[in-house]
């Protein structure tokens, strides 16, 4: 019986490892998917989009014409003409709509962003490898408790195994409660006149 019990633990303690695992899996995959569509997308000939790049509290957008000459328009900041990037120094997360045109070409866009002075960038690897490294060390401690706990079960149901049974029918049996004890002879006057009445 304990022989297939712990069979029965092993077995499901490896299902739940291939299940993290598959998680983890899971995980990396889509991740190295999105990354690929991304690349895919640049090829592709959907309509060109302007380029937002945000570092500290500057923005800088990039107009998708690349020819002629691009006339910026901004509620924002006033843009400087003929350039193909337009820059917003200490922007302060407020909306605006921005558009580039040059000749017939003309492209719109609504601006809302949110910056910070104070903040770091992270590319796709850095925040795939602290994912990975929290699962781990998640996966680690998950680990370990079950290791800790599962010695101690196996002590304490050890100690009360080693009891013999008997030991339960050693006792003495309880005291009679005194309400309950059983009427004696000297005592039949006592108890006279509780006998039933007839109407």
């Amino acid at each position: 019986m304990a022989e297939k019990s712990r069979r029965m633990r092993n077995t499901r303690m490896r299902f739940e490892l291939s299940l993290l695992l598959l998680g983890l899996l899971l995980c990396v995959v889509g991740t190295a998917a999105q990354e690929e569509g991304a690349e895919a997308g640049e090829g592709s000939t959907s309509p060109p989009k302007f380029l937002v790049d945000i570092s500290g509290t500057t923005v800088t957008i990039t107009c998708p014409v690349t020819e002629g000459d691009i006339v910026w328009k901004s509620t924002l900041t006033k843009p400087t003409d003929n350039v193909n990037k337009y820059v917003i120094e200490n922007y302060d997360n407020s909306p605006g709509n921005v558009s580039c045109s040059s000749g017939q070409q003309k492209y719109n866009m609504y601006l809302k962003a949110r910056v910070c002075a104070n903040c770091e960038e992270l590319d796709a690897l850095a925040v795939t490898g602290i994912i990975t490294a929290d699962l781990l060390i998640t996966l680690g401690v998950l680990i370990l408790v079950y290791y800790f706990s599962k010695d101690r079960k196996g002590k304490a149901s050890s100690g009360a195994g080693s009891r013999p049974r008997g030991q339960k029918m050693q006792h003495p049996p309880p005291v009679p409660n005194p309400d309950y004890e059983p009427i004696r002879k000297g005592q039949r006057e006592v108890y006279a006149g509780l006998e039933p009445r007839g109407f």
